[in-house]
């Protein structure tokens, strides 16, 4: 009894054992319910309940299993679910077999979230509309972007899609193949799961495309590898890798590296080779404005970060032409802004062609023979034979990019007529308007630079043209010129225009400015004057005894441009030998040219056909010679006095050298001074033989009669002018010429 009393009875488990063993049984029953429970039988009312939110058929075929979780999968033995009605495919997809990943939480606030999507053997078809409508949009209002599901990763080994997108005018058809197992993404620890500058392996590679159809409504293809689950969101995991090569119209691009998100492209990190026949061809392609180039062949490397584009290494070929450089590419502001500095360290000249509306030259074709393509034909030249490029300048385009670009070229090759030896520009596009600053060519020895300015705000767009020559060598302007090798001088100049048009040919049929050249002392052929002037005997001398150089004293020839049209300002080129004064007009509208050169000699000489010079013709086929009336009175004179006495045919051809210095002071300042306001007067012109007095002595000397005094000897000091004679260029109230 004692004992029994020392020691009382057990008592019961405590409550909190007994209600967490409850708990314990529940959650195991419910977890053995939710394994074993038979998902299959809820697929017919999901069907059901799918197409009636949606509006579209939906359907899970032949069966239907679900593993619950916070990320709850989805797991559907056949499947097909309809495009919308305007969707040009009937079926968004139909897929032998697919596992869709949920997050249930964000369900709460309306939001669909699939982390993952894998298809077995689908058919998709995806298609976007310009008013924002998308076919994979899961609700009745397609274009409402709440209605869009948030994929991270799309995962498929075979089958194809479709895809439309008509405000890209792209229609393309992708069918792809897969080698080896599904894997959601190359193992971490393997190698070639590591993306490589050139390019992954193909055991990362398991997923083979090839793609036909439109982009930009231009032929498109495109074959290659990537690895099987595409990143489409966000960089989920470690960028997948790729390898591909795309045509779209002439264009070609190749491209190994890697990717990290499939829709944004962000993460891009990639090595490339784009071959195409023309740069700004990419503007239909991808919205990059570049100008007109030859065909072209160029590598670098190409990345993404945070809507910025970065191309660097950039190294290849635009025709005969190397380029390198870098360029990036910002697409964050609501104009896409194109920033680089490059480079060549030989530009061909013929290259450029294309720039100012020229067709591509066959040399250029010849120095990219890897771009497939037709021969091009030689250049010719504008409707009507006209040679000033009539390319239109498509200024909407202008206006959809801004750029500040600089680039420089250390030596040009193969100039024909205008011997350049280096440039250098800064490229500005803002709100359309289009500034080439800074420009700077090495022209003969010297420079011109300045700056061009195209607004192309306006329509048709107004051009402003800048330039200022400098100390240009007068031998090397005309390297190709015999009679100028061995002349001496510095060529100054400015170019100031201003006119309206989309072509170069408009721009300068409506320009307003001015042209002026100028040039100080040096030296020139004694020959070439010579011809100018048409004097026979000098021109024999100098054959027989070889050229020599005359001192130049000012050389100016100054345009005042008015819609069009360049009249002459000043135009003078003084010797110690002859004097040439000039007048006329140059059409800039219909490249017309109308020039009178007289030439005034400065000594006495026989065998003188001296005749004014008319420069005629188009800028496509001029005409130079003497003025054929004037020469013909002259050489008729001569046979008129030769009927009577031989001596007396010399007598018309004999110069009395009327000529005298011209005033070189005014003459370049009214040359050089554009916008003077006063104008100095037009000069008369003399007499073309000079006046009865002096006809009559030189009469009497060839035909025996008094001796008069001889002109000075040539090569002798320059002859003092007779001030105020009636051909004394320079004299009261004349400041530089007749």
């Amino acid at each position: 009894m004692d004992a029994a009393a020392t020691h009382p009875m057990p008592r019961g488990r405590p409550l909190w054992v007994k209600v967490l063993a409850g708990i314990v049984v529940v959650v195991a029953l419910l977890a053995l319910l939710i394994v074993f429970f038979p998902w299959d039988v809820l697929r017919g009312p999901l069907n059901r309940y799918v197409t009636e939110k949606t509006g579209r058929h939906f359907e899970i075929t032949r069966r239907l299993d679900v593993k619950l979780g916070r990320t709850t999968r989805i797991l559907a033995d056949g499947l097909e679910f309809a495009n919308p009605e305007w969707a040009r495919d009937p079926m968004l997809v139909k897929a032998a077999g697919a596992e869709v990943h949920i997050e249930l939480l964000p369900l709460l606030g309306r939001r669909i979230v699939m982390p993952l999507i894998r298809f077995h053997e689908p058919q998709l078809g995806l298609q976007i509309e310009p008013d924002g409508r998308r076919s994979w949009a899961l609700g009745r209002d397609t274009g409402d972007p709440a209605n869009l599901p948030e994929i991270g990763a799309l995962a498929i080994d075979k089958g194809s899609v479709h895809f439309v997108a008509s405000e890209h005018g792209a229609d393309i058809r992708t069918d792809f193949a897969i080698a080896g197992p599904l894997r959601l993404a190359p193992n971490a620890a393997a190698p070639q799961a590591q993306a490589q500058p050139g390019g992954a392996p193909q055991a990362a590679l398991p997923l083979a495309f090839t793609a036909k159809g439109t982009w930009q409504k231009e032929p498109f293809t495109a074959r290659g590898r990537t690895g099987n689950v595409l990143y489409l969101r966000e960089a989920l995991r470690q960028p997948f890798p790729a390898e591909f090569e795309a045509t779209a119209a002439n264009t070609t691009l190749r491209a190994k590296g890697s990717i990290a998100s499939l829709a944004t492209l962000e993460g891009a990190n990639a090595s490339f080779t784009i071959q195409g026949k023309d740069l700004q061809e990419l503007y239909q392609l991808v919205g990059m404005v570049l100008p007109a180039t030859p065909r072209y062949s160029l590598q670098g490397r190409l990345s993404k970060q945070d809507e910025v584009w970065h191309i660097r290494e950039i190294d290849g070929r635009l025709g005969n032409s190397d380029l390198r450089g870098e360029l990036a590419f910002d697409r964050r502001v609501a104009v896409p802004l194109l920033t680089g500095k490059l480079e060549s360290r030989t530009l061909d000249f013929v290259d450029l062609a294309p720039l100012v509306g020229l067709q591509e030259q066959p040399r250029s074709a010849q120095g990219v023979p890897q771009v497939r393509g037709r021969r091009p034909a030689p250049v010719r030249t504008a409707a009507g034979g006209k040679v000033l490029p009539s390319a239109e300048l498509d200024v909407d385009r202008l206006r959809r990019m801004n750029a500040d670009v600089t680039y420089r070229a250390a030596r040009i090759t193969h100039v024909k007529k205008l011997p350049l030896d280096r440039m250098s520009v800064h490229v500005r596009l803002k709100d359309g308007v289009l500034d080439l600053d800074q420009m700077k060519l090495g022209v003969a020895g010297g420079s011109l630079a300045g700056r061009v300015r195209i607004d192309g705000v306006k329509d048709p767009a107004v051009a402003e043209v800048r330039l200022d020559a400098r100390s240009l060598q007068l031998a090397r302007l005309f390297p190709n010129a015999r009679l100028t090798k061995a002349s001496v001088g510095a060529i100054h100049g400015d170019i100031d225009l201003k006119g309206r048009g989309n072509t170069v040919a408009k721009m300068l049929a409506t320009s307003d400015g001015a042209v002026a050249l100028l040039m100080g002392s040096g030296q020139i052929s004694n020959l070439l004057m010579e011809i100018a002037g048409i004097d026979g005997a000098e021109i024999i001398k100098f054959f027989m005894q070889g050229d020599e150089n005359v001192q130049l004293r000012c050389a100016a020839a100054a345009f005042d441009v008015k819609d069009g049209l360049m009249t002459s300002r000043a135009v003078v080129f003084d010797t110690s030998d002859t004097v040439i004064y000039g007048s006329g007009a140059i059409s800039l509208a219909t490249e017309a040219m109308d020039l009178t050169l007289r030439p005034y000699p400065k000594d006495m000489s026989i065998l003188s056909l001296r005749s004014p010079l008319k420069v005629g013709g188009t800028f496509a086929k001029p005409q130079a010679g003497p003025d054929k009336g004037a020469l013909a009175a002259r050489g008729g004179f001569a046979l008129a006095l030769g009927a009577f006495n031989p001596l007396l045919a010399l007598a018309a051809t004999i110069e009395t050298g009327p000529g005298e210095n011209a005033n070189c002071g005014p003459a370049l300042r009214e040359a050089s001074s554009a916008y003077q306001a006063a104008r100095i007067a037009v000069m008369n012109q003399p007499p073309e033989i000079g006046d009865d007095a002096k006809k009559k002595g030189l009469l009497s000397r060839i035909l025996g009669g008094p001796n008069d005094k001889e002109p000075a000897p040539r090569g002798g000091r320059e002859r003092t002018p007779q001030a105020g004679g009636p051909h004394a260029p320079g004299g009261p109230g004349k400041p530089y010429g007749p």
